[in-house]
């Protein structure tokens, strides 16, 4: 079921990126005076055909969902008549074929800021940035954060989520080298300290960014304490929703994950119970039932952990804004975000960053899905920033994708010519090679997570 939830929320989330991309070449094109012969969302063969308007143009849904394009007529490509010579793509003015390629990425970027706005509106569920321990010498710990601190802001950015903290972390990272920080702590006072991240490869090396400078994030603990009681053993030795379990056969017990392990290692041996009650403490014995798990036999007693309501949702927040400031963070976030990317890229180049962090369809896949099982505002934010990264993509000065193709106009721009024939199938050549790299790269990576 997981899968197959993966499988749906990838084709949903590339269909509508690669609709909005090509979308933004198709309609440029149009209105340009470019005929346009194809839009085609997918590749391969065609699951649904259409012909429609005065030009009749095929609109096309086709069977593997990597991708699409958009066919405009174009001597290069086969015969074009005299009265229509004039709408052919290769005979525009360069900037009108800068305008066609460009607008595929500045799309992506447009439904970006439409996406966020969404999500602002809507409010993007998250979870305070409170700390749950500081791992010992730690660059955390060396800045004196201590766990239950709070971060509320980074380099004077007011941040309510991980998410934000992490981003505007890794941001401020890059940009100045250390990170200023403040925190409030338990006792509401405020407290600013500077966090030590010269170290780019050791920040951009695969893991989480947390976890390299020493913070955990603050989790609910299950306390040793019974919350709803099934019909079992638990329920017929008195057992009741609220105890506490102070010890099991003599010894302490804090944590449910404690009690759980010491009952399954026990099926059918009878353990004696210190419970508290309110005020009161009794004593019950109970001898779990027996049950399978991975082929093994394992003990159970019918119960279930107390959840604290209360402790849990204070550490909750919805980020949500009006419709019209909506739209101006949707603005502020895309462009954070695109900033960030191109960063994070560029570290890639140099080498300052670890190839491990490319990712492929898989990881876009259970990215999307886990998203879409999230939320609604949750995966509308997941394709912002899938689109986001498709735009910048496109955007690489690499030949066969719309980068190469707008570096190619810019040199023409300059020399007051096209570049020779020859020189662009070169790069082509150079292209395909480059992008094949590029995607094998991500595969590899896939699949290293994947046997992980």
């Amino acid at each position: 079921m997981q899968f197959l939830t993966y499988v749906l929320a990838f084709i949903v989330a590339v269909g509508i990126i690669v609709t909005v991309h090509e979308f933004g070449h198709y309609w440029v094109a149009k209105k340009l005076g470019v005929k346009v012969l194809r839009f085609s969302v997918g590749f391969g063969k065609p699951l649904f055909t259409k012909l429609a308007g005065a030009d009749k143009t095929e609109y096309v849904l086709a069977s593997i969902p990597l991708g699409g394009y958009v066919k405009m007529l174009d001597e290069r490509e086969g015969e074009v008549s005299a009265s229509e010579v004039h709408r052919a793509f290769n005979r525009q003015k360069v900037w009108k074929r800068f305008a066609i390629v460009s607008a595929g990425p500045i799309y992506n970027f447009i439904f970006a800021v439409f996406a966020y706005w969404i999500t602002f509106v809507v409010g993007v569920d998250g979870v305070k940035p409170t700390i749950g321990e500081i791992q010992s010498q730690s660059i955390a710990d060396q800045a004196q954060i201590q766990a239950r601190d709070t971060f509320t802001h980074i380099e004077d950015q007011p941040v309510k989520t991980w998410q934000q903290t992490t981003i505007q972390m890794l941001n401020s990272a890059l940009k100045n080298g250390s990170v200023s920080a403040t925190l409030s702590r338990e006792d509401s006072s405020q407290k600013t300290v500077t966090l030590d991240l010269n170290d780019t490869k050791q920040l951009l090396a695969e893991g989480n960014l947390l976890e390299k400078i020493g913070i955990s994030p603050w989790r609910y603990q299950y306390q040793a304490r019974f919350g709803e009681i099934k019909n079992g053993v638990a329920k017929k030795a008195g057992i009741q929703e609220g105890d506490k379990v102070v010890s099991v056969d003599g010894k302490e017990v804090n944590t449910w994950v404690e009690l759980v392990n010491y009952i399954q290692e026990r099926a059918e041996v009878p353990i004696n119970f210190v419970l508290q009650r309110g005020d009161e403490q009794l004593s019950v014995q109970v001898s779990p039932s027996t049950d399978e798990l991975d082929g093994k036999v394992i003990g159970r007693i019918g119960a279930y952990p107390y959840i604290d309501q209360q402790q849990l949702e204070s550490q909750k927040v919805v980020v949500r804004y009006g419709v019209i400031e909506s739209f101006g963070k949707g603005l502020v976030k895309t462009w954070e975000v695109s900033i960030l990317t191109l960063k994070l890229l560029w570290k890639l180049v140099v080498g300052e960053a670890s190839l491990k962090n490319i990712s492929g369809p898989v990881t876009i896949a259970e990215y999307a899905g886990v998203s879409a099982a999230i939320g609604f505002s949750a995966f509308v934010g997941a394709l912002a920033i899938i689109s986001i990264s498709i735009g910048i993509l496109n955007l690489l000065p690499i030949p066969v994708l719309d980068g190469g193709h707008l570096f190619y106009y810019l040199v023409e721009m300059v020399k007051g010519s096209p570049v020779s024939e020859k020189f662009e199938a070169a790069g082509q050549r150079l292209g395909i090679i480059m992008l094949a790299g590029l995607m094998s790269l991500a595969f590899y990576n896939d699949i290293q997570r994947l046997l992980q």
